[in-house]
């Protein structure tokens, strides 16, 4: 059989989903294969997503970064989870912390064990004082989790805040530095095979050609490729996730790093703050349909922490995702391939799913059919999961003080979300239906959050003798907290990090 390798690729678009691509195609690939983004300066990027999940970490390591290097570089902080404020009522907080909420007991959640004593027991701490990101986001102390045993140690995890444009850079060296060609040019056309209707070459605005075997489209929410030479189709999920808007803006840093992100509920939408080691990012994600621009501008302005260091910077979007992510030969990743607002901070992590579903299921020159059929299945599931967890959020509000709560309170849920919130409410189990997207104890963290209490207990955690398990969870707690206090200050190990 002849050879079938691919022997170049063509990244249509630089920012965070282009060069997060080329990186590991660098890694893999590029002593047998040409690679080359394409990126234009005249063409913003996003760039607000920066905030992310513990996979990053895992991701960076399989490229081989040097985490101190890349904490310098990024400007980055350290995430434990997300504070979320005014979210199923006012006044309401809660933290969604990347762990559980102490050990499972005979394989099942704590929280469970939590929900008995909480019942029986007067004055029964917050189920979050046996998470240990919770208490050390709580008491704003970091370090890295140690140790082999399971302890409260290391019973929990982390990722990073970033400047998402310093990581894009970052990996730009990375890449070009093991081959990768950056060429700078305007796309203003796209040549494809007349029989096959593959894509053969991008053509720049000065004439010239850039040829390729495979071609990956980052061009972000136009899918210069993707939607508009294949005509993908697009899925809108806005009736389930009616904010449409954005607005970003960076400002001074109040001076402390908080080792999490905070999100809080506002009348249309909700704001975000993300502190970065020279600044702290912020943004407001809202409705058109229940506030003017000028009003979500207002709102986000007046809760800054500092001064602001630029204008607000207005993003508009459809919630939702193409309805293939990969025909012929290209492949649309990142918010080609769809874009669901960044509450829980999934769009870098879904880029990372998509990259390495590219990597498993990589192609020959021939394209097998089935090899784009397996990897739009896993995207289409991943980005269905995402938006379930993320409508949850909304679904389950107790705010009536706005349209726009009221608006979310009534609105059609898909099944499979209904059936998580039910299952939860009537017998405090979760279900869960993607297997690699967010856990147990995530779940708990939201349905519990906004004020879910399940109406009966688990019958087996009734053969637990009440008092020995109030002892165990008395002692557990002061084991996180000795743990914890025991912690430097996250903005001292930040500081001392970098040097």
């Amino acid at each position: 059989m002849a050879d079938q390798a691919i022997r170049k690729i063509v990244i249509v678009g630089g920012g965070t989903a282009g060069w997060m691509s080329a990186a590991p195609l660098a890694l893999k690939l590029g002593h047998t294969c040409e690679i080359a983004v394409v990126e234009s300066p005249e063409i913003g990027t996003v760039g607000v997503g920066e905030a992310t999940l513990p996979t990053i970490r895992y991701f960076n390591q399989a490229l081989g970064l040097d985490p101190v290097e890349f904490v310098a570089r990024t400007k980055a902080t350290f995430k434990l989870g997300i504070e979320f404020r005014d979210w199923g009522r006012l006044g309401n907080r809660f933290f969604h912390g990347f762990g559980d909420f102490g050990p499972d007991i005979e394989y099942r959640s704590s929280y469970l064990y939590w929900q008995r004593l909480e019942r029986n027991i007067k004055d029964m701490p917050s189920y979050e004082d046996w998470s240990v990101a919770a208490v050390m986001a709580r008491k704003h102390r970091f370090a890295p989790p140690t140790g082999g045993q399971p302890s409260a140690g290391n019973a929990y995890s982390f990722a990073y805040h970033f400047d998402a444009g310093l990581y894009a850079a970052h990996l730009r060296d990375y890449a070009m530095a093991r081959g990768v060609a950056r060429i700078e040019g305007y796309i203003t056309g796209v040549e494809q095979h007349p029989q096959s209707g593959n894509i053969v070459a991008v053509k720049l605005r000065d004439g010239r050609r850039v040829e390729g075997e495979l071609f990956i489209d980052c061009s972000g929410f136009r899918g210069l490729l993707i939607e508009g030479v294949y005509q993908a189709g697009y899925d809108d999920w806005s009736a389930m996730l009616p904010c449409n808007c954005a607005q970003a803006v960076p400002c001074e840093s109040a001076g402390r790093l908080t080792p999490y992100t905070v999100s809080a509920a506002k009348g249309a939408g909700w704001t975000w703050r993300i502190p970065l080691q020279h600044r702290t990012g912020n943004g407001h994600v809202y409705c058109d349909g229940f506030s003017t621009d000028a009003e979500a501008s207002r709102v986000l302005l007046e809760g800054l922490d500092g001064r602001a260091l630029d204008d607000p910077r207005q993003l508009r979007f459809t919630t939702g995702r193409r309805r293939k992510s990969w025909i012929k030969n290209c492949v649309a990743i990142g918010l080609s391939s769809g874009f669901l607002e960044p509450l829980e901070s999934t769009s870098i992590n879904i880029i990372e799913n998509a990259i390495g579903w590219l990597l498993q299921y990589f192609p020959g020159r021939d394209f097998r059919p089935e090899l784009a059929d397996q990897f739009n299945r896993l995207v289409a599931y991943r980005y269905e999961s995402v938006r379930d967890f993320i409508v949850l959020h909304y679904k389950l509000t107790g705010r009536t003080d706005s349209e726009f709560w009221r608006y979310c309170a009534d609105m059609p849920i898909p099944d499979t979300l209904r059936h998580q919130i039910e299952l939860f409410r009537e017998t405090g189990r979760v279900a869960i239906i993607d297997r690699d997207g967010f856990s147990v104890s995530s779940h708990i963290s939201i349905l519990a959050g906004l004020g879910v209490v399940p109406k009966v207990d688990d019958p087996l955690i009734n053969f637990m003798d009440l008092h020995k398990l109030h002892a165990h969870y008395h002692q557990l707690r002061k084991v996180i907290a000795q743990t914890v206090d025991a912690m430097p200050d996250h903005t001292q190990y930040v500081r001392q990090l970098v040097g």
